[in-house]
């Protein structure tokens, strides 16, 4: 792991001015430019909204609050990954002819997605105020937080990014796999509305555990669960540990491959 990690430190400058072009190539052309960091966000909550809110009757007080406290990270996450999955397909032309170590590219998906995620936030923070749900200290957890999502996605990403170089058709079961996990996890519906006997599908998904904190800092106002960390510290550990490996194994054949 060390080896990878020195290179990415190494390379932190150009991964910066990656990142910047990705977000400008996003928005190129478009009238509004990174706005549209704010706008699709509250045109999907909006769509949500009416469904959970109106057509299905989600019996939850202040509950836009709660659904764009959980939506907004999940985005980052289902965007960072199908981005990264593209990451080295898409950058085959700089691997041949250039020399740069191929786990930047999905760091730099992963990491575009979450400067994404941080423009938004203000849409969070103004409609918190707007429902009278004020900020409180558990906000300091959230650099935390944002770390243990940042990991645990790129070392999801290093292994999607990797084996979608071989395996194209990845590419098109990956948003059907995220469009599951957006619903099996408790981002439309609180956790208390998961019949018991089907609760431990929901322990066993990591993205549970880290939609739960988010919804705590800015939700609940409720302490962190110490159990909840522990298992995402452990988790993005380990996604990282295997993504890196797994990534390194296969990376000396992109070349050939894309």
């Amino acid at each position: 792991m060390i080896k990878p990690i020195r290179q990415l430190y190494r390379y932190r400058a150009l991964i910066s001015v990656l990142i910047q072009r990705e977000l400008k190539a996003k928005y190129r052309g478009t009238a509004l430019g990174l706005l549209w960091s704010l706008i699709n966000p509250l045109v999907l909550t909006a769509i949500y909204l009416l469904v959970f809110s109106v057509y299905m009757r989600v019996g939850m007080e202040n509950y836009p609050a709660f659904l764009l406290s959980g939506i907004l990270p999940w985005t980052w996450f289902s965007m960072g990954l199908s981005e990264s999955a593209h990451s080295i397909i898409s950058n085959g032309g700089l691997i041949k002819k250039v020399y740069l170590p191929s786990e930047i590219f999905p760091f730099v998906s992963i990491g575009s997605n979450m400067v994404h995620y941080l423009f938004s936030l203000p849409i969070l923070i103004f409609l918190l105020f707007l429902m009278g749900l004020k900020l409180s200290w558990l906000l300091l957890f959230l650099p935390i937080v944002l770390g243990i999502q940042f990991v645990l996605s790129y070392g999801i990403a290093l292994i999607l990014a990797s084996l979608a170089v071989q395996f194209r058709d990845l590419l098109h079961i990956l948003p059907n796999l995220l469009m599951m996990g957006l619903f099996l996890t408790p981002i439309f519906y609180p956790m208390t509305m998961i019949p018991e006997k089907y609760r431990l599908l929901v322990q066993v998904n990591p993205m549970a555990h880290l939609m739960k904190l988010y919804q705590d800092i800015f939700f609940y106002h409720q302490m962190l669960s110490p159990w909840s960390l522990g298992i995402l510290v452990g988790l993005s550990s380990i996604s990282l540990w295997v993504g890196l490996s797994f990534f390194e194994a296969r990376k000396d054949w992109f070349a050939e491959e894309v």
